[in-house]
């Protein structure tokens, strides 16, 4: 992988991650409620759902793609598509990764460790939009002819550690975006914020 590859992987999954999406919301309500130190369990179901989720995506994209490289091309462009109508959808504050006019600021009783971690897991690897995601964005930067097992220890690697560091500053953030979630125009504009980035990583997609 040449420097600029990398920079663009980098910068796409760092983007990605910081996206409000199931996760970083689940890590802010968390944040909010039970606090930073309590939500860190959650924070490793997720990461364990997260890896499963990357390693079973790109090894069954490229399964596919070996067998026959022509679907390569509808491979990206159907993912980069998909990632144009759900950034328009986020645009519009419409459908389940938009962030929610309301948030609820009750107080909880704490939950149980596992209980988080499976909460954590669960909505990682349940999240077909997260499945979506890996698919659509970790096969153009594998090279098919060479070993994939450095580049997925690696790139795997890097994801983890972005997601790891997105959930922690969702965690630490909560206070202040319990604030600014709570007007109508703010959320409407993290939400146009969000789908701009997503459409523009499938707007990429299509046309490279």
């Amino acid at each position: 992988m040449t420097t600029a590859t990398f920079t663009l992987f980098f910068l796409t999954f760092l983007l990605v991650s910081l996206t409000p999406g199931m996760c970083m919301v689940l890590s802010l309500s968390l944040g909010m409620t039970v606090g930073v130190r309590r939500t860190s369990w959650m924070w490793l179901g997720e990461l364990v759902g997260v890896g499963i989720v990357a390693l079973g995506s790109v090894l069954g994209a490229a399964t596919v793609l070996l067998q026959y490289p022509p679907l390569f091309t509808v491979f990206k462009w159907g993912g980069g598509a998909y990632l144009i109508w759900l950034g328009i959808e986020m645009w519009r504050s419409k459908g389940s990764l938009a962030i929610p006019d309301v948030t609820c600021g009750q107080q909880q009783q704490a939950p149980r460790r596992l209980q988080l971690v499976m909460q954590g897991f669960i909505t990682a690897v349940a999240n077909p939009k997260g499945w979506a995601f890996f698919i659509a964005l970790l096969p153009p930067f594998l090279d098919f002819n060479q070993p994939m097992a450095p580049q997925l220890t690696l790139l795997l690697g890097i994801i983890l550690s972005i997601e790891l560091s997105s959930l922690t500053l969702y965690a630490m953030g909560g206070s202040v975006a319990r604030k600014m979630l709570s007007s109508r125009a703010n959320v409407r504009l993290l939400n146009r914020a969000a789908g701009t980035l997503i459409a523009g990583i499938g707007l990429w997609l299509v046309l490279d």
